[in-house]
């Protein structure tokens, strides 16, 4: 069976936490607190990723994260529960099937969609699969060892997002990358807060984010992370072309010059 096809199990499980839900919280103060800085820290990373097409694959974002990158193709997917008049997105489809043709994307975003889906490997697999090679993938996602996967502990089982997400720890995500050749490029973690929706008492806990980042780095609820899919080198091998083969009989003189 290829590797890229996907079976009916997959399709029925795939985003089985709907993504008009998930947007909803981050169209409230947590979210967009969360969403503000996640474009800070990504609006450092795509100016410097060249090429003709960058992919969005929406996951919660109310608007895109693209807007700082200097490719001028963008595109933004999202599934058939998101449509709403007058907002994104520019394509309609399942993230573990993306109706793009295969080594055609120069950049992926996903933004908090690996948590989200019923099919995690899959939707890796259908980007290592779009991007060209030497093409970068970056992907947002809740660290499960935070005070958000603490939370995620104490409120799982109010089935509310976004603690009702499968977070994915990056030293986990790293693994699954490599067997799908990607090198590691960079990954960072932020948003040291404790996620409280009370948002004057979150102004004043906005020291942490910078004591956080030299005392307590791996701790940060929110990472990123880019890799790049490697192309493996193959050593060009000079062809030994035989002399031809004559046509006189052995003993005949050959003329000279």
């Amino acid at each position: 069976m290829n590797k890229y096809m996907t079976t009916d199990s997959e399709k029925r499980m795939d985003t089985a936490i709907g993504e008009n839900t998930v947007k909803d919280w981050f169209a409230a103060q947590l979210g967009r607190d969360v969403l503000d800085m996640e474009k800070n820290r990504i609006s450092r990373i795509l100016p410097d990723l060249f090429g003709y097409h960058i992919l969005q694959v929406n996951g919660h974002a109310t608007e895109q994260l693209l807007d700082s990158s200097r490719i001028q193709h963008k595109i933004v997917f999202a599934q058939q529960d998101t449509i709403r008049p007058g907002k994104f997105p520019d394509v309609i489809c399942k993230y573990n099937a993306l109706p793009v043709a295969s080594e055609s994307i120069d950049v992926v975003v996903l933004p908090h969609v690996i948590e989200f889906s019923g099919t995690p490997h899959q939707v890796l697999r259908e980007s290592e699969r779009v991007l060209i090679g030497e093409g970068h993938l970056i992907i947002i996602g809740f660290n499960p060892y935070s005070f958000w996967g603490l939370w995620r502990l104490l409120l799982a089982w109010r089935a509310h997002v976004p603690w009702n997400g499968h977070y994915i720890e990056l030293s986990r995500l790293k693994d699954w990358l490599s067997l799908l050749d990607f090198e590691i490029i960079k990954a960072e973690k932020f948003f040291y807060r404790p996620p409280l929706g009370n948002s004057k008492l979150m102004e004043k806990l906005s020291f942490l984010e910078q004591l956080g980042q030299f005392c307590w780095s791996y701790l940060g609820g929110v990472y990123l992370l880019v890799a790049k899919k490697r192309v493996i080198s193959m050593t060009p091998i000079k062809l030994q072309w035989q002399t031809r083969r004559r046509l006189i009989s052995t003993g005949a003189i050959e003329p000279s010059a």
